[in-house]
């Protein structure tokens, strides 16, 4: 399984691009979202997933983790593939997409190409209750998007089994006690004084 791809963009559309690592060109097709997310670079760090099929492997990159883990999700519901998860992620940001199973919207799933009502039902209940796992929208940390220390800390101590809601908490109170921390080995380790 390939997890990222770093390296220079040497071709850019808005639904794939090619980005050159170690001399290997690699097709990668993206959705809208991570297109405007990486529209004005020329170096890149690109999520990944490989999809494999008996007559292709098609590479699909990803500027967050949250349109990764989404895409995947959407993988699992019957009848939707790829392409169809691209579309939706093109259609909807990350946040759209999460709010719309939670709040179980079948109108803003519908008008996405591709989606029908049936479609629609069975994202919202095959996905309400991963999603939700995943969420908490009480306690969003402060432009967790734009702030790799934050993101690089929440990714590490969920990848250790820890509760996002504990880790969110953790997170937010050590950088209230240190604005300053700038480390992601200390803010971490900090996070896991709280959290033990």
């Amino acid at each position: 399984m390939i997890a990222y791809i770093k390296g220079s963009i040497t071709f850019k559309s808005p639904t794939y691009i090619y980005v050159e690592a170690h001399g290997v060109g690699y097709h990668i097709n993206i959705s809208l979202y991570t297109y405007a997310r990486i529209e004005k670079e020329e170096q890149v760090k690109l999520l990944t997933h490989l999809h494999v099929k008996e007559d292709s492997h098609t590479l699909y990159g990803f500027a967050e983790a949250s349109e990764r883990t989404l895409f995947v999700h959407l993988l699992s519901v019957s009848g939707i593939g790829p392409n169809t998860a691209r579309i939706v992620l093109s259609s909807m940001t990350p946040e759209e997409v999460e709010h719309a199973i939670l709040t179980e919207d079948e109108v803003s799933f519908k008008q996405v190409k591709g989606i029908g009502a049936k479609t629609a039902k069975q994202i919202i209940l095959d996905l309400k209750n991963k999603v939700s796992k995943g969420t908490d929208k009480t306690l969003p940390l402060p432009n967790l998007r734009d702030n790799t220390l934050q993101e690089e800390a929440l990714s590490a101590l969920l990848a250790l089994g820890f509760n996002k809601n504990s880790v969110m908490k953790a997170i937010s109170s050590v950088r209230k006690a240190d604005p300053n921390i700038s480390e992601v080995e200390a803010l971490i380790k900090a996070s896991l004084k709280r959290l033990s």
